[in-house]
């Protein structure tokens, strides 16, 4: 009985995965079937299955005009008609993504006696695929009254459709909406000095170092923010409108720019270049060129209001740039008192040492509030051509302090700054920064801070943490 057992159960086992077999192979065969189905029903729901990034070339008759693109060899977008220039990625692309994929939202007629009837021929759309000669044409009529949408014809396909009315709005659109008009564009990292004349003044301003400063009228620091705002505001300027395709001297003179209000001079030396723009206001018109391109613009006038800024609105008005969490040193030295922290790592997490004989755990909260003092200190006003520095107790400093930082690429700076004695009334001060050949007029108020004695900054035993700060 036994002996028998095994070869039934066999046979049984190969039965089930027979079964099984058929019943995969018929799941399958049905999914496939689904599947399929599926695919062609969704096709049948689109006027136009193409796949966008096989566009190579569209074309819009609008109203008797034609605006044709194409796209070059590094496949971006260009405008070839009416003229040759580049065109806005953005405005082009969704016009391409909107046509290769137009779904069916009604079928009005399936085979149209008079196209004319839903204002076919309206504009038209032709599309250029890769591989084929003949583009797909698409006949737009009018808009759909009741729901906005819009009838469309292929010039291939009997039927009069309805699809949805954005692609109307996109053929709708005019040359100014397609071009490229960020034209006067540069890279602001490779500006090294920055000239501007306006009726706020006349500035330049150079980069050494990532850091800005101030050639003329004064010498002194920028503020590196603003600078470069300014300059990525002029690299963003945009056409509203094109006045001159080809700049010719007396397209300057007509739009008033061989005089213009506005001129700024960028140089670019790694690139052996150097480049300026003008811009002039006159009314609500506000015209710009540029040796970045060989047009005449208009643009918005919002860049003014940084050009209008006087060149002290572009000072830098900290007394020592630097990142409080870089600072690894500190040293303070008012009358008597000279006291120094350093901040150590020990494992992974990062503590306050004040240094000396008698080292010990530092209050790392007093330590690192009076470092964001510091970083936070601002002028209230600049004495650009100081006389001797008795004349502000600088001589001989009330206060000295020191705060050494070092960055993630593990470059080392240390800023050194020398305050004189309070005015009267104990409200400013004058100070210096130690690299910088004129003074800061700050609020006095920060030199309560200053510690009068080593124990002020000593970690006491209640408030010393069982561990230091974790290390970044």
């Amino acid at each position: 009985m036994a002996e028998k057992e095994g070869p039934v159960k066999f046979g049984r086992t190969l039965a089930l995965l027979g079964t099984f077999l058929v019943l995969l192979a018929a799941v399958l065969f049905f999914d496939a079937r689904g599947r399929k189905r599926a695919a062609a029903k969704e096709q049948e729901g689109r006027l136009v299955d193409l796949a966008a990034a096989d566009i190579v070339k569209m074309s819009i008759r609008n109203e008797g005009s034609v605006l044709t693109f194409e796209r070059d060899e590094a496949r971006a977008w260009k405008v070839v008609e009416p003229l040759e220039t580049p065109a806005d990625a953005v405005e082009v692309g969704a016009l391409a993504d909107a046509a290769a994929g137009l779904r069916i939202e009604r079928v009005v007629e399936a085979s149209a006696a008079d196209p004319s009837t839903y204002g076919i021929p309206g504009n038209e759309l032709s599309l250029w695929v890769k591989g084929k000669e003949k583009p797909v044409r698409l006949l737009l009529g009018m808009e759909n009254p009741i729901d906005k949408s819009l009838f469309v014809k292929r010039d291939d396909d009997p039927r009069v459709v309805l699809i949805a009315g954005r692609l109307k709005d996109l053929v709708a659109k005019k040359l100014i909406d397609f071009r490229r008009k960020d034209i006067f564009t540069f890279d602001r990292t490779r500006v090294s000095a920055v000239g501007v004349r306006s009726a706020g003044g006349t500035w330049k301003a150079a980069k050494k170092d990532e850091e800005w400063s101030f050639e003329s009228p004064v010498r002194a620091l920028a503020a590196r923010s603003r600078i470069e705002g300014l300059l990525d505001s002029l690299a963003g300027l945009r056409a509203k409108e094109f006045v001159s395709e080809k700049r010719t001297d007396d397209d300057l003179r007509a739009s008033g720019l061989d005089k213009a209000e506005y001129e700024v001079v960028l140089s670019m030396p790694a690139d052996d270049k150097e480049a300026w723009i003008r811009i002039h206001k006159e009314g609500d018109r506000v015209a710009a060129a540029s040796s970045l391109a060989d047009k005449v613009i208009l643009i918005d006038g919002a860049v003014l209001a940084d050009l209008d800024k006087k060149p002290e609105e572009y000072r830098e008005k900290k007394v020592a740039v630097f990142d409080s969490w870089e600072a690894d040193r500190i040293s303070i030295a008012a009358g008597s008192l000279s006291v120094s922290a350093v901040k150590e790592k020990t494992g992974e997490t990062e503590a306050w040492f004040l240094e000396g004989p008698a080292r010990a755990e530092a209050d790392g909260s007093k330590v690192e509030t009076f470092i964001r003092k510091i970083e936070g200190l601002e002028a209230v006003g600049f004495i650009d051509a100081p006389g001797a520095l008795a004349e502000y107790g600088l001589e001989r400093p009330s206060v000295e302090v020191r705060i050494r930082t070092k960055d993630y690429e593990g470059k080392v700076r240390e800023a050194a700054i020398l305050a004189g004695r309070p005015d009267a009334e104990g409200k400013q001060v004058v100070v210096k920064n130690a690299a910088l050949g004129y003074l800061f007029r700050v609020d006095a108020s920060f030199l309560k801070d200053v510690p009068r004695d080593a124990k002020d900054w000593t970690a006491s035993p209640e408030a010393k943490p069982k561990e230091g700060k974790k290390a970044p």
